[in-house]
């Protein structure tokens, strides 16, 4: 089975990806992290994406495309696997679904979490993400505080403020996110494979409720 994880930068794709894929038993790949893998390790390509992640402007097709296909071809992809922040653009869904159907796959469902501009401000600005690369454990300090603070509940280390999640920032990535998203919305919606969560961060649903809640429809739709 394939995912897509939609929806605006900050809106939980990561959270619900992850939880998703533990219950799934399927693979999580965060285009976030798997370009700031690259951004690490340096090199050439580290400092091409390394400009746009720190501009809030997305990483160009062609280069997210050839960084997305090749994780998709490591043996741990092979049972299927949750994709969080790819595609972005129609063009990249097109190269996706002309790589799945060259391997015999497709995707079977895109959900798309809808969250407005002002919560997803407040959310990010107050995200906090673990500094070790291999947790990478999200959290809020508002609604999903560390039971330390500035320590990770999971693996001890330090928590980070990430350098994009400035509200100059978060900002010029909601336009570029508005500059693409409908596109690839109605992209999925004209195959019948999305499924839309509406949410707000006052209404008490948490992700867990979210997972859930794909999760069934899972169950019912797929079959």
């Amino acid at each position: 089975m394939y995912i897509v994880m939609l929806g605006k930068p900050g809106s939980g794709k990561g959270t619900v990806g992850k939880m998703l894929s533990e219950a799934l038993h399927m693979i999580h790949i965060s285009s976030g992290e798997l370009f700031r893998s690259y951004i690490s390790r340096a090199g050439d390509i580290g400092k091409q994406i390394e400009e746009y992640v720190a501009k809030g402007e997305l990483v160009p097709d062609e280069l997210a495309i050839q960084l997305v296909e090749k994780r998709l071809l490591e043996p741990d992809c092979k049972n299927g696997v949750i994709l969080d922040g790819f595609p972005r653009t129609v063009k990249q869904a097109e190269a996706l679904d002309k790589f799945l159907k060259e391997h015999h796959q497709k995707i079977n469902i895109a959900v798309e979490l809808d969250l407005s501009d002002e919560d997803i401000i407040d959310r990010i600005v107050k995200r906090r993400v673990c500094s070790n690369k291999d947790c990478r454990e999200v959290y809020n300090l508002e609604f999903k505080k560390p039971k330390v603070e500035g320590i990770c509940d999971v693996c001890g280390s330090t928590l980070e403020q990430r350098p994009d999640d400035s509200i100059e920032t978060v900002k010029q990535r909601l336009q570029v996110h508005y500059e693409t998203a409908g596109k690839l919305v109605e992209y999925y919606k004209a195959q019948d494979l999305l499924y839309t969560v509406k949410l707000n961060i006052h209404s008490g649903k948490t992700s867990e409720d979210v997972a859930k809640e794909v999760e069934k429809y899972l169950e019912t739709n797929q079959s």
